[in-house]
């Protein structure tokens, strides 16, 4: 199925976005506006490029404004709208924008809910420190072919800059300098709290989803394992004692 829309990323900072409407979603707009470093304003505003409608009765207001040249987004009303607001993961500069078409905000919300819990905190750091070393990229691979393969093997599943791994953006400085390598890392333990999965928390969801070696207690539920990758090497421990109802029972991975 073709894509009906074209996913875009706007600069609004320090421009005016129109935003009529009061309560609940008309706020949530605004703050949208605002978190994006665009200035919320009145209909009036002659700058404007871009509207959003949280109105009861908003195809009035809608048409005059996209008469004006503006891109209107108009809250419950897919079909009013030029364009959509996506579910936002924010790891600056990096941005996981989620869109249904405006098919179910909840949907959208749902799966970036998933995605936190596979994307690190760090993966910011990451990203400026690869903006930042781009002139060091070039001297230590000049030619752009080599520079890409370099990057991509790093990058890639297991590498040492592997963006779903824990610290990555912290290893960029030592394999720039071509110190370290792909496997480096550590060993953590994860003590269960319970049998239920949604119990572990988004650090350990990281974690599992990234250990390359998984040792565990025989009683550890599958549905834990399951958020470990399907790839990493398993080794099942028998304890001395069971623990009651799953809890402290021990995760051990190499990460």
């Amino acid at each position: 199925m073709p894509l009906d829309s074209l996913p875009l990323f706007h600069r609004i900072t320090g421009q005016p976005v129109i935003v009529l409407g009061e309560g609940d979603a008309a706020e949530a707009k605004r703050r949208l506006v605002e978190r994006a470093g665009g200035v919320p304003v009145g209909e009036d505003d002659p700058h404007a490029r871009l509207a959003f409608v949280a109105l009861d009765d908003p195809d009035g207001a809608a048409g005059r404004l996209r008469a004006r040249g503006l891109l209107v987004n108009v809250v419950d009303r897919p079909d009013l709208c030029d364009f959509t607001a996506p579910s936002i993961l924010d790891r600056s500069p990096v941005i996981v924008a989620i869109g249904t078409g405006g098919a179910s905000a909840g949907l959208a919300k749902q799966l970036r809910l998933r995605l936190e819990m596979l994307l690190p905190q760090s993966l910011g750091l990451l990203a400026s420190g690869l903006r930042d070393a781009r002139a060091k990229l070039r001297g230590r691979w000049p030619n752009a072919g080599e520079r890409r393969r370099a990057l991509d093997e790093a990058l890639g599943a297991g590498g040492m800059l592997d963006p779903l791994r824990e610290g990555s953006g912290e290893r960029l400085g030592d394999w720039l300098q071509g110190r370290g390598d792909a496997g480096a890392g550590g060993v953590v333990e994860i003590r269960l709290r319970s049998a239920d999965p949604e119990d572990i928390t988004l650090r350990e969801a990281r974690l599992l989803g990234s250990a390359d070696v998984l040792a565990y207690e025989v009683a550890v539920p599958g549905a834990v394992l399951d958020r470990a990758r399907a790839d990493a090497v398993r080794v099942a421990i028998v304890p001395g004692g069971q623990a009651p109802d799953h809890a402290g029972l021990v995760v051990v991975l190499r990460v």
